[in-house]
């Protein structure tokens, strides 16, 4: 899309905060969500209405096309990553009907911990989180030792939204498949910035959203879910067929799909897809190391910058101002140079708690619409800023 355009429409800020949401989006997403939007809509069960596009199923399609995986009716839509994760946690433990154990990691955003805490309250499980290596990783020898006899349920950050580094999942899922135990991956931070290929990853389930990197608009996303039966539907409603029956249906993706779906999202969502497929997850992903290697090597420069880690894996860094409070810094930068990042605690509140002891940090993260004049213009804000306290 024409970048300059959009950021004179947006008085020429600086985007930083895209493992947020992302922006801008692609025109094409902009104009298959308006086109949705001009309906009318068709949904099977629910209409008489036909020959008009079947948005669901083509995202479903293109969902399984971008991350290799044959069923695409195994893809369930959702509001976004934390609905989805709400519902597979929540949907599990229903199933069970005993306390049972479950691991997890330090670098778990609130939509993991939270819906683990209140279940923790009820006295249905107990919980092993499981602290990174000096290298950001998990190391899949801890994942072995934390398992119990009665480990159910494991769930594992992909993409860590505040250092940035990529866990071995396909490791990791092996172990826990070899265990017996339920495994769910949160791609929140990963689908559509590193390639992703489920067939070859044992989980049983795997969540996105799509108004990050899949570069849809809010109020999408979904997860992918091989082994349906392990998981309760915690949700109950309309479906479009078999209304006479008071149960909610077996059949994928009905089972935990209810009401009208956001036909407009969805059809972003595809088009964010295609958008994606056409450049490569491989090309998008380069460009963005590229970029963030060179603040990473800047900031290195700078006196009183602080990392959080120095060598991410997905295009971002955390970083911290001696002497200046992270709510501060991410002030001065929007206030003085339009540069909008994200501080505080990214909604991850144990992996700070081991980095910066909860006070938390600024994060600068970028996407493939950034360029390397934008991060020129981020590494002289932090410069400035520093020099602004000396």
């Amino acid at each position: 899309m024409d970048k300059n355009n959009s950021s004179q429409n947006s008085h020429d800020i600086i985007y930083a905060n895209n493992a947020a949401t992302t922006w801008p989006k692609p025109e094409s997403v902009l104009k298959a969500v308006c086109c949705a939007s001009a309906g009318p809509y068709s949904e099977q069960g629910r209409t008489t209405l036909r020959e008009i596009p079947d948005y669901l199923f083509d995202a479903r399609k293109k969902l399984a096309e971008l991350f290799n995986s044959k069923e695409s009716e195994a893809y369930v839509f959702t509001a976004n990553a934390t609905d989805s994760l709400n519902l597979l946690i929540h949907g599990f433990a229903a199933h069970e009907q005993e306390s049972f154990h479950v691991i997890t990691t330090e670098f778990e955003h609130n939509s993991v911990i939270r819906p683990l805490y209140e279940l923790q309250k009820a006295g249905k499980i107990t919980v092993t989180v499981i602290a990174p290596d000096r290298g950001g990783h998990i190391n899949p020898d801890d994942v072995i030792s934390s398992c119990q006899k009665n480990t159910k349920l494991g769930i594992i950050s992909h993409a860590g939204n505040v250092i940035g580094t990529v866990q071995n999942i396909n490791e990791i899922s092996r172990i826990l498949h070899d265990e017996e135990i339920f495994s769910i991956i949160d791609g929140a931070q990963s689908a559509g910035q590193i390639p992703i290929d489920l067939s070859r990853v044992c989980c049983d389930a795997f969540v996105f959203t799509g108004h990050k990197y899949l570069f849809g608009i809010p109020g999408t996303g979904g997860f992918y879910l091989k082994t349906p039966e392990k998981i309760h539907p915690v949700r109950q409603g309309g479906t479009g067929f078999d209304s006479s029956s008071p149960t909610q249906p077996d059949d994928m993706p009905e089972r935990f799909e209810t009401g009208t779906p956001n036909f407009p999202g969805i059809a972003g969502l595809a088009a964010g897809i295609t958008f994606i497929r056409d450049i490569g997850v491989e090309t998008i992903h380069s460009k963005g190391m590229a970029l963030i290697s060179d603040i990473v090597h800047e900031l290195h420069e700078i006196e009183g910058v602080s990392l959080l880690h120095d060598a991410p894996e997905t295009p971002l860094i955390s970083f911290q101002i001696a002497g200046i409070k992270p709510d501060d810094i991410g002030y001065m930068l929007a206030k003085a140079f339009r540069i909008i990042t994200r501080s505080g605690l990214h909604c991850a509140p144990w992996i700070h708690n081991r980095l910066t002891q909860g006070r938390g940090a600024v994060r600068v993260s970028l996407s493939y619409m950034n360029t390397p004049n934008e991060c020129e213009q981020i590494i002289d804000g932090i410069r400035a800023v520093c020099a602004s306290i000396q």
